[in-house]
């Protein structure tokens, strides 16, 4: 199950972030997602926490929590896998 977690996270990401010149096989499961890696800034976070509340019912508040959470496409994955209301 996690493996489709990851590869609908990474179809997701690419979608919300308007990353067309990536593909799903690009984007490698612990890779940083931000920095170094994909690159993303704090706009993409707010997307990101966007997509997790819709498409996942997580709400995320806590500042330092959501950087833990999106060190890598892996630490993204397994908190929605362990907190995921949808």
């Amino acid at each position: 199950m996690e493996e489709d977690l990851m590869l609908n996270l990474k179809k997701q990401i690419i979608e919300v972030l308007n990353l067309e010149e990536i593909s799903p096989e690009d984007i490698a499961d612990d890779a940083p997602l931000f920095g170094e890696g994909l690159g993303l800034d704090s706009i993409d976070a707010l997307e990101l926490i966007v997509l997790m509340e819709r498409n996942y019912g997580i709400k995320l508040s806590d500042p330092v929590q959501s950087k833990a959470i999106f060190q890598s496409l892996k630490t993204m994955a397994d908190y929605i896998a362990a907190n995921r209301t949808k």
